[in-house]
């Protein structure tokens, strides 16, 4: 269960680094994205720059705990951090099943309650 969540996470996260990539590009509108409220191109870069980040610092994370990175981090931090993770996904579905966008609620809903239950799934492993 511990492989299977810590891959869907890497998957999945790695998925959306792609997404936030291509609407940083304005290859994909960024109405589709944080719940559709974002109302200019500065607000988006800055938006998408975070999100940007913060995925790439999970990816790290989940790479750390799978012992996949031989990066020297106490386990607590490393557990600490997946909670963390898991509330900020959980504050993301929230946003999702709240957005404008129908497409969002529908597809990322879902998907965001999938990483929250996979970084539950790690942290307690942890």
């Amino acid at each position: 269960m511990i492989s299977i969540a810590q891959w869907g996470l890497l998957i999945l996260i790695s998925l959306f680094l792609i997404l936030h990539f291509f609407i940083l590009l304005k290859w994909i509108p960024y109405n589709l994205v944080w719940g559709g409220r974002l109302k200019s191109d500065k607000e988006m870069y800055r938006f998408e720059t975070f999100s940007i980040l913060m995925n790439s610092l999970f990816v790290i994370i989940i790479l750390v705990q799978g012992s996949l990175l031989a990066i020297d981090i106490p386990k607590r931090i490393i557990t600490f951090a997946l909670w963390l993770m898991m509330g900020l996904f959980l504050l993301n579905t929230l946003g999702n099943a709240t957005s404008k966008n129908k497409l969002e609620q529908r597809i990322f809903t879902p998907i965001t309650i999938l990483l929250a239950i996979f970084s539950l799934i790690l942290a307690l492993s942890s």
